[in-house]
């Protein structure tokens, strides 16, 4: 199987042409998928097992199926936690009552928020210390909203898509901000904050792009593999945002099929009848051993010839979150036992 880089498509009709796979760049794990699942690794390697983990560290099945098998315990809530353990927060971010959840029931903690998700919870503070209304664009009960919802909950609206805007109302219409979910795609949500401009002419916008740089990286190479496949294939977990809007981004592009699987097992082969070209990308919490099994199921089908379609340069890296560096959380964890019982 030869990589190369994608031509544009003559005006030959599709059954002239020889099968190939369209092949996103980037794709697979962003920064802060990365960072947050070499965590779990890293934690795992200096404290040994269990290491328990706050929700899935990230929204990929394959990825939670790996650490748990190398020690780690997800749960839904920290109060699960048995005293005197270490536990982690995942990458989507938490409210501050979860950390507070933490510090009563004696658990030591890592924090492996993205950094990107980090800044709008910051953001979420400032509006809300200057008394704004902020209205948060994102999906009603996914953990990254939930997290960002619970750093100012007085202050904070969520506006699920344009169809919420008419129910939406504030305080004062000249302090009003708009926030958003980092895993959006970034077409709808201009289309939200377009409705919200229109009801609240001085609607202020954030500092800086809430939307992570790799969801629009992502969906920026969908758009283009769109425009040259009859079929695009995203390999993610559906309780994924970012993989969920890569789909929806290739259908509204114009792609006849679109389609997301965790494995390459669980592709129809149905799909490809009558298809020569086939996109591929993957979500940002997929690791890319999973596009490999993928390109390897499509080659022995007659798609060998495999060909790079990069609309971006990805280098940006985030350092591991502070716990990790230079402190025996297995210690603190236990001074916090010993320190509950001379209460008691």
């Amino acid at each position: 199987m030869t990589a190369t880089p994608a031509s544009t498509p003559d005006s030959a009709s599709a059954t002239n042409r020889p099968k190939r796979v369209l092949l996103a760049a980037p794709r697979g794990y962003c920064a802060g998928v990365d960072r947050a699942v070499i965590a779990v690794e890293k934690a795992l390697e200096q404290y040994g097992a269990p290491i328990y983990v706050r929700h899935e560290i990230v929204h990929n099945k394959y990825v939670v199926q790996t650490l748990e098998r190398k020690g780690a315990i997800f749960v839904d809530q920290a109060t699960e936690v048995p005293p005197g353990n270490i536990v982690m927060f995942s990458a989507h971010g938490v409210a501050p009552t979860v950390h507070e959840e933490a510090r009563q029931g004696r658990l030591a903690t890592i924090d492996a928020t993205c950094p990107l998700v980090t800044k709008v919870h910051k953001e979420a503070v400032r509006f809300a210390n200057d008394d704004f209304d902020i209205l948060l664009i994102g999906h009603e009960g996914h953990e990254e909203v939930i997290g960002t919802s619970g750093e100012a909950p007085d202050h904070i609206q969520l506006v699920d898509g344009p169809g919420d805007v008419a129910k939406i109302e504030v305080r004062d219409p000249s302090r009003v901000v708009w926030l958003s979910q980092t895993t959006l795609s970034v077409d709808e949500t201009m289309e939200t904050v377009d409705a919200l401009k229109e009801k609240f002419p001085q609607l202020i916008s954030p500092p800086s792009d809430d939307i992570c740089y790799a969801t629009q990286n992502r969906q920026i190479a969908i758009k283009e593999l769109a425009g040259q496949a009859e079929l695009v294939i995203v390999v993610g977990s559906k309780n994924s945002s970012n993989s969920i809007r890569m789909v929806e981004v290739a259908k509204q592009a114009g792609v006849p099929a679109a389609y997301l699987v965790d494995f390459a097992s669980e592709i129809d082969e149905a799909w490809l009848e009558g298809v020569t070209s086939v996109g591929l990308s993957s979500g940002a919490s997929v690791p890319d051993i999973l596009v490999q099994e993928v390109l390897e199921w499509l080659s022995e089908r007659g798609y060998a010839d495999v060909e790079i379609v990069k609309t971006a340069d990805e280098s940006l890296t985030f350092s591991l979150p502070k716990e990790l560096r230079n402190k025996d959380l297995r210690a603190e964890a236990a001074k916090l036992l010993e320190k509950a019982a001379v209460k008691e």
